[in-house]
């Protein structure tokens, strides 16, 4: 339905409007932020407005893994990229952090996640994420960057090769 003025200040203001993808991504300390991320995917839940999907001119999926060792749901808000098959890429980039993000150490234990929930603006499904590797990454990679030159950036800031998963609409949630 309609949504006042008043409802959209509210959401943004949960969540932030950052004003570039590298202050979306860390926190004062530098270091990236959770608890923006959390605001984020209660507001993702609640709401498909475009002031909630769309964060520093990328639009973004709401992607739920399990922890592998824990057993809990973990839900993260992630930009994403289409390829050009059309497919929704995320790049782990953690901002150029030394180690993985959790959700892709735990998207990668198949054991535990044999497929992923991928929420979207108006929508959802199951994909049985795939992590890109040889020329398939390098392909996405150069095309990623082109588009988004700041992962350039956040690779140079790691030792660590920054994963790329597709999200493949697998079946509908």
């Amino acid at each position: 339905g309609p949504w006042s003025e008043a409802m959209v200040r509210s959401v943004t203001m949960r969540i932030g409007r950052p004003s570039s993808p590298d202050r979306a991504a860390r926190n004062r300390t530098g270091r990236p932020s959770t608890s923006r991320t959390a605001a984020h995917v209660q507001a993702m839940e609640a709401y498909d407005i475009d002031e909630v999907w769309q964060q520093a001119g990328m639009h973004h999926v709401m992607l739920r893994v399990i922890g592998r060792k824990s057993g809990r749901e973990q839900k993260v808000a992630l930009p994403f990229w289409y390829d050009p098959d059309g497919h929704r890429i995320v790049a782990a980039s953690y901002a150029g952090a030394e180690r993985d993000p959790a959700w892709f150490v735990n998207l990668a234990d198949r054991v535990a996640n044999p497929e992923v929930y991928v929420k979207v603006q108006r929508g959802a499904y199951w994909s049985v994420p795939e992590i890109l590797d040889g020329d398939e990454y390098a392909r996405i990679w150069a095309g990623l960057t082109a588009d988004r030159a700041w992962y350039v950036d956040y690779q140079a800031k790691t030792p660590r090769r920054i994963p790329l998963v597709r999200l493949p609409e697998t079946r509908p949630a």
